[in-house]
């Protein structure tokens, strides 16, 4: 008799939970790798906009030192331009215009200790709206600081100095509460006065419900206003106090301050009873919902507008951080900015008063290392100039 052949035996497949964890295994170490990749593209533009924003300086500078010399004329710019050109058909960025702009680019930013290691931090595009837009030294820190640490993108950038925030800073600072300066020093860093909420096109007789609903669907427009390290927790958010249950307008935490903030809305004019209703929204967050690594939560009461004095009658006593700001629906009028600051810059040379930048961004912390245009010395011929 013959033995039948034995059927090949299979083998025991894995249990199905250790195939998941080996599948899960896999994913992170392939997460990773693409976390690698996107930092190292992250660093190559970084770098190659460094090196880009350098050959624009030294250019700049090479062309400023030549003119103020007298080895060349005003003309050079067109003629180096031209010479470009012959030399280099296919290469593009160096017309007269734009070799001008490196010029006045350094001469710009050459004497300023303070101000030319930030530039290398934005693009060229950047870097042309700020210095075409700014009168003061001032100004261009105030904005360089806040582009960088903010990431604006050019349409934000432009719409921050459409909107004169430089201006708005300067006239109209920030109004906190002492407790807030106390527990968090470097809050006023932060927040602002008044904020523009331009992009929800609200009526002039719009409710607060109008104001609530715009706000959540604009929402990644409102955190651009707001600032970079707001997250938003969550709107009419609930909270129980005394078997009573309660409602936040809008929550939000913030990373750096490490902290919740509550934002209440008022489309009337602010009033001071307004600040004890705020205190125990506070007070109810910090028992209730802060968690114990987390700094003591902020409130914010945004209005439609406000009397700075009877904000700080009210502010002056209050035992909470908070801090009363306006919103404004439509962008405001720049050139009366302007002129009210030129107005205050006057009387401030007038006492005898250095410029200098708003405290509110004087302070500002820088997100990574900054890197100042080379300087380089111009070298000696034997040529009489």
């Amino acid at each position: 008799m013959t033995k039948k052949p034995k059927k090949p035996t299979r083998a025991a497949a894995p249990k199905r939970g250790l195939s998941k964890l080996i599948v899960c295994s896999l994913t992170d170490d392939f997460d990773e790798v693409l976390r690698l990749i996107d930092g190292a593209r992250t660093r190559a533009v970084a770098a190659v906009n460094t090196t880009l924003i350098q050959l624009y300086w030294e250019i700049g500078q090479h062309i400023s030192r030549k003119i103020e010399s007298a080895t060349l004329g005003e003309g050079v710019v067109d003629r180096l331009a031209e010479y470009i050109a012959r030399a280099q058909p296919n290469l593009r960025g160096f017309t007269g215009r734009n070799l001008f702009r490196m010029r006045q680019f350094y001469e710009t930013y050459r004497g300023n200790e303070k101000v030319s290691p930030l530039v290398t931090q934005l693009s060229w595009t950047h870097n042309l709206l700020i210095m075409s837009r700014s009168k003061r030294d001032a100004e261009r820190e105030f904005y360089l600081r806040l582009a960088a640490r903010e990431k604006w993108g050019k349409r934000e950038l432009q719409r921050q100095l459409d909107g004169a925030l430089f201006e708005r800073v300067v006239l109209s600072p920030a109004k906190v509460s002492p407790p807030l300066t106390q527990l968090h020093s470097d809050a006023v860093t932060f927040f602002k006065d008044s904020y523009l909420v331009e992009f929800l096109n609200l009526s002039k007789d719009h409710s607060e419900s109008d104001l609530h609903r715009g706000l959540l669907e604009k929402l990644k427009d409102f955190l651009i206003e707001l600032g970079r390290d707001f997250c938003f927790v969550g709107s009419h958010y609930p909270v129980q106090v005394g078997g009573h249950d309660y409602e936040l307008d809008l929550l939000f935490f913030h990373r750096g301050l490490n902290c919740l903030v509550d934002i209440e809305l008022k489309i009337d004019e602010f009033k001071p009873e307004h600040i004890g209703k705020l205190e125990f929204y506070l007070e109810a967050l910090d028992r209730d919902v802060k968690k114990p690594h987390e700094q003591p939560s902020i409130g914010v009461l945004l209005c439609a507008t406000k009397n700075s004095e009877v904000v700080e009658y009210a502010l002056n006593r209050s035992m909470s951080p908070a801090l009363v700001a306006e919103y404004q629906i439509k962008m405001p009028d720049k050139k009366l900015l302007e002129a009210k600051l030129h107005e205050f810059y006057e009387l401030a040379e007038s006492q005898a008063a250095t410029e200098v930048l708003p405290h509110s961004v004087a302070k500002l912390p820088s997100n990574r290392k900054t890197r100042r245009p080379t300087e380089k010395k111009p070298r000696k011929t034997n040529r009489k100039e």
